[in-house]
């Protein structure tokens, strides 16, 4: 999702116009629909949000999927569920999501994902850190001292 170049990144958008989501949203009809209806109970909530209106604006005019999910005026708004994800490297992942709205900044709600210990989503991300550490460290220079330049 990252690496689309489209920006600002957003999920919605990556669900509906990106062709590689339905590899790694296995539930992406799901999903789908549930991204459609918290973007409707935004709109009603800030119908004046500039960003939200070019979103929906974009995803209308881009996705015929998203056309038919928002003409059904679905409004809803999770709290707490589960996301499912397909990572290539690590397989599927079933993860718990938690919104926690800020009641100083209404509008701003943080989610968060996590795995449940003892589960093979746990397991997997564990695995996922491991691979990403690794992966940054071969990134890294070199730095060591050699003995030729620990003389000089």
């Amino acid at each position: 999702m990252f690496a689309d170049p489209a920006r600002p990144v957003n999920l919605a958008r990556y669900e509906f116009l990106n062709p590689g989501a339905a590899d790694f949203l296995p539930h992406l009809e799901f999903q789908a629909a549930g991204a459609v209806a918290l973007l409707r109970t935004e709109a009603g909530r800030d119908p004046y949000n500039r960003d939200l209106t070019e979103l929906i604006g974009e995803l209308s005019t881009r996705s015929e999927k998203f056309r038919t999910l928002w003409a059904a005026h679905d409004i809803r708004l999770h709290q707490t569920g589960v996301n499912h994800f397909h990572h290539p490297a690590i397989g599927e992942l079933a993860l718990p999501f938690e919104a926690m709205p800020i009641p100083t900044d209404p509008g701003l709600t943080p989610t968060a994902l996590s795995a449940e210990p003892g589960t093979p989503s746990h397991d997997s991300l564990k695995l996922l850190a491991i691979w990403a550490a690794t992966l940054n460290q071969d990134d890294q220079p070199d730095t060591a001292i050699t003995d030729n330049e620990h003389r000089a």
